[in-house]
This record gives structure tokens, C-alpha cells and sequence, in this order.
């Protein structure tokens, strides 16, 4: 490994810890020693970097800092084209359409011979079968928004009554799309297939609190299984 993709991968290391590491963490995380460490986050303070901290207290890496730009491994491209695959195949129009955008912008600033690791056709992600993009790119969107939506479920193959939820999150989960959200309907959280919604649409209120909060509650409400409700 050149020193150049060191001291990115450091820098990685640190972003991903977001507070302050030890550096003993930091050089079995990065494959090398605590004098070459030291070394190298000397050196990436000369360049600039706000790192605080120092040996025996341990490093904070604070935002706002990135190094020059550095090419990609093949193994790094590898995993951008599997996830790219799989996000087109699996996702919404939208996701489908901004992913392949970002290869686009990828591609346009390696070398030839990395292109041709990008072009490569070693990896296939199989097509995702669940024909529920449209509603997924909705719920997307409510999530984002905090929107409450009115959704009717399936129930062999006929829709049941209207429920009012609060979708907060969005999982891919035994090969199928779910929505996480409180249900006002019922007062509690539900889990609902994304395939058995028939119809879906925002109402004209965000729901209140903040999403985040709405997840740990979710979260703590999956974690109690004598409060365990699903209606998907």
C-alpha cells in the first residue's frame, strides 16, 4: 500500500469513529504500527487536517477536512459496481436512476485501466422481482419529508380499510421491501409490506417530532416483544 492510500484509509478510520480513538485502535484498524501512526497523523496535521488529541489521550479527527483526491483499488471499485447492481435492481426508479449518476461521475476520473475494473461484468446482482418501486419511491419520500400518508393493505388480494401511518424507516429484509412507521390508526408501530400496499397517499400534515426519535422508539418497540404488532 502506497503511503498516499495510508494515510486516506486513516483518515477513513477516523471519520467512521466520529469521536475521539485511541491509537492503539487506529493502528490495528489501519495494519500498522504506533510509531508509524504517530508518523502519519503528524503528517496529515502538516497537511492540515484538525486532528486533536495526541499519544496516550487518544485522536479526534474534526470536520471540514478531506485530502486531495485518490484513486480507487479495484477491490473498492468491485463493491461500487455490486452495490450500484444491486440498488438498481432492487430500489425505486429514483435511487436507481442517482446511483447510476454516481458512477457516471466515478468514471469520469479514473485511469483506463480502472475503467475497464468498473466495466467489468465479473459481478451480477440478480433483479428483484417485487414489483413495488412506485409505492417505494413514495414512502421515500415520506420518510424524508416526515409526511403521513394513508395506505390501504392488501388482504387476498382485496384492500382492506385505510390506515394512517408515520413511515420513519425503510428496510430490505427476507428479500422483501418493509416501511417501519406508527400507525395512528391503532396507536402502536407496525411493520407493513411494501407489496401488500394497494394504494398510498400523502395527506396534507407532517407528522411531529422528529423522525430519529420516532426510529429509537420504534427500535425500543421491537426489542419488547410483549408490544410486538405487525399489520403488514
Amino acid at each position: 500500500m502506497t503511503r498516499s492510500h495510508r494515510l486516506q484509509d486513516l483518515m477513513q478510520v477516523m471519520r467512521r469513529h466520529r469521536g475521539t480513538v485511541a491509537g492503539a485502535v487506529l493502528a490495528r484498524e489501519t495494519g500498522v504500527s504506533l510509531r508509524t501512526l504517530r508518523r502519519d497523523i503528524a503528517t496529515l496535521q502538516t497537511m492540515g487536517a484538525d486532528i486533536a488529541g495526541e499519544a496516550g489521550v487518544g485522536y479526534l479527527l474534526k470536520p471540514g477536512y478531506t485530502l486531495p483526491p485518490l484513486t480507487f483499488t479495484e477491490e473498492e471499485l468491485q463493491a461500487l459496481v455490486a452495490g450500484a447492481q444491486w440498488v438498481s435492481r432492487h430500489t425505486d426508479e429514483g435511487l436507481a436512476r442517482a446511483v447510476q449518476n454516481a458512477l457516471a461521475k466515478i468514471d469520469a476520473v479514473l485511469t483506463p485501466d480502472l475503467r475497464r475494473t468498473l466495466d467489468d461484468n465479473a459481478l451480477y446482482i440478480s433483479r428483484h422481482q417485487d414489483h413495488a418501486g412506485v409505492v417505494l419511491g413514495r414512502l421515500r419520500r415520506a420518510v424524508r419529508e416526515q409526511r403521513k400518508v394513508r395506505v390501504s393493505l392488501l388482504d387476498d388480494a382485496e384492500p382492506r380499510a385505510a390506515l394512517v401511518i408515520w413511515p420513519v424507516m425503510l428496510g430490505f429484509v427476507d428479500s422483501r421491501w418493509s416501511v417501519a412507521a406508527w400507525c395512528e390508526t391503532s396507536g402502536a408501530f407496525r411493520v407493513l409490506r411494501v407489496d401488500r400496499i394497494a394504494t398510498l397517499a400523502f395527506l396534507d400534515e407532517c407528522y411531529p417530532g422528529h423522525r430519529r426519535q420516532l426510529v429509537k422508539q420504534w427500535r425500543a418497540d421491537v426489542n419488547n416483544p410483549c408490544r410486538q404488532r405487525d399489520c403488514g
